[in-house]
Formats: structure tokens, C-alpha cells, sequence
């Protein structure tokens, strides 16, 4: 299961509405302050007018600062605040209407600031401020303003005009920081998800296929026990040899219910009514009918307990998954004593005596005859009893014995998990 998640980006509008818009209002601006000036002498604004050539000289600053706004706002923000700032001292011959230009100052600051980090920034900010500052007091000069006026006058129209979009393209930047942050964690967390659900998957994988090597390895081996005897007593003594075949067909038809189970548990929906009954998850208590089973088939186990083995069990204290993994080793170790000891005398113990925990032994003593191995692929079944011991925080040991047999030691702790190590006293299949 896994899912995609698309960047974050931000759309942007196209960027020549805003220089136009700029440069519709700038010069709009200027012209209604001729109109007004003309209309109201006693106004005295210090503007030129229509058929002065310093107005038609301001229009084309503005225009100026609008072509810069479209060309270099949005690749080379630099020098587009630049360019418009250096258009502030060009237009000084406007006087009183001197703020037209600075319309197109707040817009480039803005973008510039957006574009990037205003610390990178300093030395361009630094300079538009100048330029403001310088522009500004010329105006004031020539406008025939003296002393603190004309100093004054230059650093407030700077603090307007790029201070506050300085500070107001800060907060929406970091804004957008702050939203794309949310966003970039928010798929991380969607990729952990994903990642945390694929290593589910993987689990179920491995525990599949664990399970149906258990299975078939159980059977199996019981299997190829009872089909050797069979060989040898089809010609003296044909009635054991039927009984032998009906356990073969015993074994073979539990292992497909056992397998059918499997597939059942794994999908995770209940057993359709039929043959072989309902589903079961395997408990301690079943290690008993295992032994049975095995016994059954003509092997020589034994089983032992030792302690409120049934209570303990019963209890809840052992978790389903725990007992599951008891039952498991037990069925693997017989397993392994058919297939690497067969005919050697085999013992199942549990023993609860301790509190808090349980401990199951499955011991065989060394064949009577030691016969070379057949070449076969390494097993897993040590691996899977590994396995299911640290998922469940039991404790395995496996090694051979001082006779020369083999033994499997798996301590279950009963009331919550103690982890503890997995050792190998030898090897195994």
C-alpha cells in the first residue's frame, strides 16, 4: 500500500497584472493631483502640470518602474528593487506628488523580500532605502523645505515605503514557511504510515510462511516415518501395512485442514461450515493431543508436566500469540527428532513450577543407529523458533545433550513480556 503525495507548490498569478496595475494607479494618481491642483489654486501644491514637460518626464519614470516590475520581479528581484528605488530621486521634479513613485517601491520590496530571505537582502534593502531617502529629500529641498524638514522627510517616506512592506511580506513568508513545514511533515507521516503498513505486510509474509513450514515439516516428517514402516511390512505383515496407510491418509488429511486453517486465520474472516470444523488458534493445551498425535503414528514421545501447567494456560497470562509459539516449537522439535533421531525415544515437558514462568523442554536421546544425513537445503524450523521466541519475549535454548541426543528449551513468561536472548548450544535443523 503505498501512496504519492505531490509536492507542495504555490501558485502564483501572472506577474504582469500587478505591474499594471501599479503603473495604472501611479499615473491615475498623478493625474488627479494635477486636476486637483489646477482646480483648487489655493491648494499650492507644488505640481507640475499637463503642459510641463517634468510631467510627461514623471509618467515615463512610472512607466519605467512598471516595465521593471514585469521584466525582473520574479527572476532577478534585486534588481528590479533597484531599478524602481533609482526612480524615486529621478522623479524629484513631482514635489508634492512624490509618493506616486512610491507605490512601485512597496511592490518591489514586497516581491523581493517573498523571493527570499531578507537577510540576503540587506545590502539591496540598504540601497533602495537610500535612494528613497536621497529622492525624497530633494523633492523637499526643491519644494523650498529647510533643516529638520528636509531630514526627516527622507527617512519616514523609507520607513513607508520599504520598512513596511519589509515587515508585512516577512509575516506572510513566514506564513507560508510555517504551511509548507505542516505540509512536508504531514508526508513524512503519510510515508511512515506507508512504510509501518509494508512492514506489516513483510510480518504476515514471514509468519506465513513460518506457519506452513510448521506445518507441513509436522506432518511430514510423520509421514515419511510411518511410509518407511510401510515398506518393510507390506510383505509380512499386510494388515499393519493397511493400518500404516490409513495413518499416512490421517496425517495427509490433517495437514491440508491444518493448512486450510492457515489460509483461514491469515485472511482473517471465520471458517466456512464443512469438513474438519471450525478454525482454531493452538494453544498449550493442544501440546498434549500433538504428543498424541505423534504417539499415534508410532513414535516413541512422552509427556510430562509439571505444576498448574493447565491453569497457567488457562489463565490468560500466556497470550494467544505465546501459546501459539509453544505449541509451534513443540511441533517443530518432534519434527526434527523424527526426521534427525528417528526411532530415539523423544520427551515433552512443561513445567510451571517457577511463578512467572513457564517452561516448555522437548528432549531426544541419539538414534540407536547414526546414519549420514541426506544432502538436503538448510532448514528453517531453529530460525522460526527464534523468531517466534523474540516476538513473544520468551527465551530459547537448543543445543545436543551430554548423551549425545538434542534438546529445545523455550521459557515463556506468563503475566507480560521479559525479553530475553536466543542461544544455540550446537546445531540444528
Amino acid at each position: 500500500m503505498t501512496s504519492v503525495t505531490e509536492p507542495v507548490v504555490h501558485h502564483r498569478r501572472p506577474t504582469d497584472v500587478v505591474p499594471a496595475v501599479v503603473w495604472v494607479l501611479s499615473v491615475g494618481l498623478l493625474a488627479a493631483s494635477v486636476v486637483v491642483s489646477e482646480a483648487d489654486p489655493e491648494a499650492a501644491l507644488a505640481l507640475p502640470g499637463f503642459g510641463d514637460a517634468t510631467w510627461w518626464w514623471s509618467a515615463a519614470v512610472l512607466t519605467l518602474q512598471a516595465v521593471a516590475l514585469a521584466l525582473w520581479s520574479s527572476t532577478r528581484p534585486r534588481t528590479a528593487l533597484l531599478v524602481v528605488a533609482a526612480g524615486v530621486p529621478a522623479a524629484f521634479v513631482l514635489g508634492d506628488a512624490i509618493g506616486v513613485v512610491l507605490l512601485a517601491v512597496m511592490v518591489a520590496t514586497y516581491r523581493a523580500v517573498l523571493a527570499r530571505p531578507a537577510r540576503s537582502l540587506t545590502p539591496t534593502l540598504v540601497g533602495a532605502t537610500a535612494l528613497v531617502v536621497v529622492g525624497v529629500a530633494a523633492t523637499a529641498v526643491r519644494n523650498g523645505a529647510e533643516g529638520w524638514a528636509v531630514v526627516v522627510a527622507g527617512p519616514l517616506q523609507a520607513l513607508a515605503s520599504v520598512g513596511v512592506p519589509l515587515v508585512l511580506a516577512g509575516v506572510v513568508g513566514a506564513r507560508r514557511d510555517a504551511v509548507d513545514a505542516l505540509a512536508r511533515t504531514a508526508q513524512a507521516q503519510e510515508r511512515e504510515r506507508d512504510a509501518l503498513v509494508q512492514v506489516a505486510v513483510e510480518r504476515e509474509r514471514t509468519a506465513m510462511a513460518r506457519e506452513l513450514h510448521d506445518i507441513a515439516a509436522h506432518h511430514l516428517s510423520g509421514i515419511a516415518v510411518m511410509t518407511g514402516a510401510i515398506g518393510r511390512q507390506i510383505d509380512v505383515d499386510p494388515e499393519g501395512a493397511k493400518v500404516a496407510v490409513a495413518q499416512v491418509r490421517e496425517q495427509s488429511t490433517a495437514m491440508l485442514r491444518d493448512l486450510r486453517n492457515l489460509v483461514v486465520l491469515l485472511r482473517d474472516v471465520d471458517a466456512p461450515p464443512g469438513q474438519g470444523g471450525p478454525v482454531r488458534m493452538e494453544t498449550i493445551a493442544g501440546i498434549g493431543e500433538l504428543v498424541g498425535a505423534a504417539q499415534a503414528a508410532g513414535a516413541d514421545v512422552s509427556l510430562e508436566t509439571a505444576g498448574p501447567v493447565a491453569d497457567v494456560a488457562a489463565s490468560g497470562d500466556v497470550g494467544p500469540l505465546a501459546q501459539l509459539a509453544a505449541y509451534r516449537v513443540v511441533q517443530e522439535a518432534l519434527a526434527n527428532a523424527a526426521r534427525h533421531a528417528p526411532g530415539a525415544p523423544c520427551s515433552v515437558r512443561l513445567d510451571a513450577q517457577e511463578v512467572g514462568r513457564l517452561e516448555v523442554v522437548v528432549r531426544n536421546r541419539p538414534p540407536a543407529v547414526r546414519a549420514a544425513p541426506a544432502p538436503r537445503d538448510p532448514g528453517y524450523g531453529l530460525v522460526g523458533m527464534q523468531e517466534r521466541a523474540e516476538l513473544t519475549g520468551a527465551t530459547l535454548r537448543f543445543g545436543p545433550t551430554l548423551d549425545g541426543g538434542w534438546q529445545v528449551v523455550l521459557s515463556v513468561p506468563v503475566g507480560g513480556p521479559t525479553p530475553g536472548p536466543t542461544t544455540s548450544e550446537g546445531q540444528g535443523g
